[in-house]
């Protein structure tokens, strides 16, 4: 079961990029996905093949996921997480969300 609070559903910045498909989120908590921390700051975020690649300054971190489609627009960027457990990122002013794969019981 997903637990929703506001420490877990944080709203992000979001611009899309034209050409790269990238956006700028911001994590205002420390999240684990699939096994990587990424720290609370901003990062911008685009999907290469089966990653979601996490790019803040020089660092760059790759982490698996998948590109889904929603049946409708989200309004906002809002991360879903569960026990600091990032469990997908819903882009706002798309239909897009990226989904990682992570068990949970």
């Amino acid at each position: 079961m997903i637990r929703f609070t506001s420490r877990m559903i944080c709203l992000a910045t979001l611009a899309l990029g034209i050409a790269s498909a990238a956006y700028d989120v911001t994590l205002y908590d420390n999240v684990t996905a699939n096994g990587t921390q990424l720290k609370a700051g901003t990062y911008q975020v685009e999907m290469q093949g089966n990653m979601a690649v996490f790019k803040s300054g020089e660092k760059t971190i790759a982490i698996p996921a998948t590109l889904a489609k929603s049946d409708s627009t989200y309004t906002s960027t809002v991360f879903i997480s569960q026990r600091s457990k990032l469990i997908e990122i819903d882009l706002g002013g798309t239909q897009d969300k990226i989904v990682f794969a992570t068990a949970t019981k």
